[in-house]
C-alpha cells in the first residue's frame, strides 16, 4: 500500500458542536474560496431536554478545494484560534488515585474480589485513566456500551454528544461473576498478578460477542487479529464501572518516557507556544513520504495565518498484530528521523498513543481522532484505508481505502473536522526523492509498499536514495536480519541430529 496520501482533519472552536449548525446564506465561490484560506464553522450546540432532541447525525455537501486545499463543507467557515481545543465533555478526568491516599486504597483493594486482567485490558486502564477517552471514568457499563455499539457515540448529562466509535469493556468467565457475588466493588489485578485498581459501583451483563465483532468489524470472519487476541476467548460477561487507578500505568520498557498523557501533551503544545497541533498516527516506520506529508501540512496551516503549528507525531503503542514491526523498533527509527533532521525536532513531539489496535476501519478511525482532540490536537491528518488490514480471509482489502475520510466527515461527535485532501506520496525517479504524484508523469514515480520495503529490508538491499533516512533504514534492516536469525535457529532445533 502507497503511505503518504492522506488527508488533514481541522477541529474548531473550544466547545463541541454535535447537534447543529449555523450556515451562512451562500456558499463561497470558487474566486472567495482562492481570496480567502480560512473559513469559518459557525455552531451551534442546543441542549434540549431528552424529549425534545435534535437530529444527531447531518448530511452536509462538501464544496470544491480552496486554494489553501481545504475541502469545505459548503456555507461554513473556518478561523484559527489561539488556544488548544477543549477536550471532549470539558475538563479532563484523571483517575489516578492521589499519592497520598494509595495506602489506603491498596488495602481496600487486596479485600475485595478480584479479577486478573490481560495485556490489552490493562492498556485499556491506561487509555481511560489518563483521559483519552474522556468523559468516559471506566470500563462501559451497559447504557454506554450499546450506545457506542449502535450510535458511535456517548449522550451526556446535558443531551450533547461525544464520539466513541469502539466499545471500551472488560470481558469475565462465569466463575468470576460467582465469585463477585453481590459487591459492589471489585480490584483488578495486572496480568502479574499486581494490584491495578479499584472497579466501582459494578454493573454485570451479558457478552454478545457475535453482535460486537459484527457491529464493529462489519464482519464475523475468521482471522481478525484484535478478535483472536481478546474476544474469541473471553468471558461470556461485560463487567463496567468506575476506575480509581492505584498508580500510573508503567511497562518498564525504556519507553515509558514517551508515553505523555493528554494532560502532558497539553502542557507540552503550551510551553511550545502552539497556536495549532496536528496528529498523525502511524503503526509503521516513518519513511520520507510520511515526512513530506507532515511537512507539507505544516506549510499550508502557515499559509493559512497560523505561526506556530506544532506536529504531534504519535505512533500506536498499544497491542498490534504479530507482523507489524514491534513498538521497540519503531520508536528507535523514528529516533533518527528526528536526530537527521527529516523532521523539525523544535516543531515535533513525539509520544506514544497508548491504544491497542483493532484494525476496525472507519469504525476504529473515529476513536483515533477523538482521542487526539483530548490530548490538544485540532488537526488529524489520515491517510488512505486508515486502521484497515487485508481480508483475512479473501484476496481484497477488507474496507473501501475512501470510506474512513468519508465517514470522519459525517461522524457523529466529529461534526468540527474539516478535510484537507493531499495527493498521493512516491518515489520520483528523476527527482531521486519522494514527491506528490504527478499522473501527467507517472512513469517517472515507483509505488515503494510496505510489503517491497520489508523485503528490500529482509534481503539487507538498500531502497532508491530518498525513501527513508540511512539511520532509519539501518534499524530497519538490522531488525529483520535479527528475525531472519531467530529463524534460523529455530530451524536448526527443530531438525533432529
Amino acid at each position: 500500500m502507497a503511505l503518504a496520501g492522506g488527508i488533514l482533519a481541522k477541529t474548531t472552536g473550544s466547545k463541541a458542536c454535535p447537534v447543529s449548525f449555523s450556515a451562512l446564506p451562500h456558499p463561497f465561490s470558487e474566486k472567495e474560496s482562492a481570496q480567502k484560506s480560512l473559513v469559518k464553522i459557525s455552531c451551534s450546540v442546543h441542549l434540549k431536554s431528552s424529549s425534545s432532541r435534535s437530529p444527531l447525525f447531518h448530511s452536509v455537501p462538501m464544496s470544491s478545494s480552496s486554494s489553501s486545499g481545504i475541502m469545505l463543507r459548503k456555507g461554513f467557515r473556518v478561523s484559527a484560534r489561539a488556544s488548544l481545543i477543549e477536550a471532549d465533555g470539558g475538563e479532563l478526568v484523571d483517575l489516578v488515585v492521589p499519592e497520598s491516599e494509595r495506602a489506603q486504597k491498596r488495602m481496600e483493594a487486596s479485600s475485595l474480589p478480584q479479577i486478573r486482567m490481560s495485556r490489552i485490558d490493562l492498556e485499556w486502564v491506561h487509555v481511560v485513566s489518563e483521559g483519552w477517552a474522556n468523559p468516559l471514568r471506566g470500563f462501559m457499563r451497559e447504557a454506554e456500551y450499546l450506545q457506542t455499539l449502535h450510535f458511535n457515540f456517548l449522550r451526556l448529562e446535558d443531551d450533547s454528544i461525544v464520539n466513541m466509535s469502539l466499545p471500551i469493556v472488560l470481558a469475565i468467565d462465569d466463575e468470576h461473576k460467582g465469585a463477585i457475588g453481590q459487591s459492589k466493588d471489585v480490584s483488578l489485578l495486572g496480568p502479574q498478578g499486581n494490584l491495578v485498581a479499584i472497579l466501582r459501583n459494578i454493573e454485570i451483563y451479558k457478552h454478545n460477542k457475535e453482535e460486537r465483532i459484527a457491529r464493529t468489524w462489519g464482519t464475523t470472519a475468521p482471522g481478525l487479529p484484535y478478535v483472536e487476541e481478546a474476544i474469541a476467548s473471553a468471558g461470556n460477561w461485560l463487567i463496567g464501572g468506575d476506575l480509581e487507578v492505584l498508580e500510573p500505568i508503567k511497562y518498564n520498557d525504556g519507553l515509558d518516557h514517551y508515553r505523555l498523557s493528554p494532560k502532558q501533551l497539553r502542557e507540552e503544545f503550551e510551553r511550545r507556544n502552539a497556536d495549532a497541533v496536528f496528529a498523525f498516527q502511524l503503526r509503521n516506520p516513518v519513511h520520507n513520504g510520511h515526512a513530506l506529508l507532515m511537512t507539507d501540512t505544516r506549510r499550508r496551516l502557515l499559509e493559512m495565518g497560523y505561526k506556530n503549528p506544532i506536529l504531534l507525531l504519535h505512533p500506536l503503542g498499544g497491542y498490534t498484530k504479530a507482523d507489524d514491526v514491534p513498538l521497540n523498533v519503531r520508536m528507535e527509527q523514528h529516533k533518527k528521523v528526528l536526530e537527521e533532521g527529516v523532521l523539525d525536532a523544535e516543531t515535533t513531539v513525539v509520544a506514544i498513543f497508548p491504544s491497542p489496535m483493532h484494525y476496525a476501519g472507519p469504525t476504529e478511525v473515529q476513536w483515533h481522532a477523538k482521542a487526539r482532540i483530548n490530548a490538544g490536537a485540532d488537526f488529524y491528518i489520515v491517510g488512505r484505508d486508515p486502521a484497515g488490514m487485508s481480508h483475512p480471509t479473501e484476496k481484497r482489502d477488507l474496507y473501501d481505502p475512501d470510506h474512513g475520510k468519508m465517514v470522519l466527515s459525517m461522524a457523529p461527535g466529529l461534526e468540527r473536522l474539516n478535510i484537507l485532501p493531499f495527493r498521493v506520496a512516491a518515489y520520483d525517479k528523476v527527482q531521486k526523492k519522494m514527491a506528490f504524484f504527478d499522473p501527467s508523469r507517472s512513469q517517472d514515480f515507483l509505488f515503494i509498499s510496505g510489503t517491497k520495503m520489508r523485503a528490500f529490508a529482509r534481503n539487507g538491499e538498500n531502497p532508491p536514495d530518498g525513501f527513508m533516512c540511512p539511520g532509519g533504514w539501518k534499524v530497519l534492516v538490522e531488525y529483520y536480519q535479527s528475525l531472519q536469525a531467530e529463524e534460523s535457529d529455530q530451524m536448526k532445533v527443530a531438525v533432529p541430529v
